[in-house]
């Protein structure tokens, strides 16, 4: 699949479908709402790959079970292996384009989140890919101007086999944390 003529946003945190709704029907945004079902990933992508607007945003993370399972592997709450099997499928997920990255992430209330979570965030994601995680409230308006601030930057390592495999050895307290 062809890369998508919008930049793409996904809002993420605990408030992201309510500020994925509030921007909806904002000049040149277009707010994809989470569909319901096992498909979500590929209808929001499907969405997405339609869209003429400048940005879409959607809450469809395809990096989160990734997340959770780093989260959990340095947090000791997941079972052994739940990160190299996350790691796997989301791989699979990216080549065969069921999934693909977004241009940015703007992450809701970091400043809330667990310090493993908001060093998967702001260390190991910004680390990765400088200026595509960016913090902010969790208010529409908020969301809004921090999407029309949104700073280039370089895009995710191509292929991202080699630092999705490297994630065992980033250590959350040695994350760099950015934003």
């Amino acid at each position: 699949m062809a890369r998508p003529n919008s930049t793409v946003v996904v809002i993420a945190g605990d408030d992201s479908a309510r500020v994925v709704a509030g921007l909806d029907g904002l000049a040149n945004v277009r707010a994809v709402p989470r569909p319901s079902g096992d498909d979500a990933e590929q209808r929001v992508r499907a969405a997405v790959a339609q869209s003429h607007a400048a940005y879409v945003v959607h809450d469809v993370d395809p990096l989160a079970e990734v997340g959770a399972a780093w989260t959990g592997f340095f947090d000791r709450t997941a079972p052994v292996g739940t990160l190299e099997v996350a790691v796997e499928a989301t791989l699979r997920s990216l080549r065969t384009e069921a999934a693909a990255l977004p241009d940015y992430y703007v992450v809701l209330d970091p400043d809330a989140l667990p310090e493993t979570r908001r060093h998967w965030w702001f260390g190991v994601l910004a680390g990765v890919s400088p200026n595509r995680v960016v913090p902010a409230a969790a208010d529409v308006a908020t969301v809004r101007d921090t999407i029309g601030a949104l700073r280039s930057g370089r895009w995710w390592p191509d292929p991202p086999d080699e630092w999705l495999h490297g994630l065992g050895r980033v250590v959350p307290d040695r994350a760099v944390l950015s934003g």
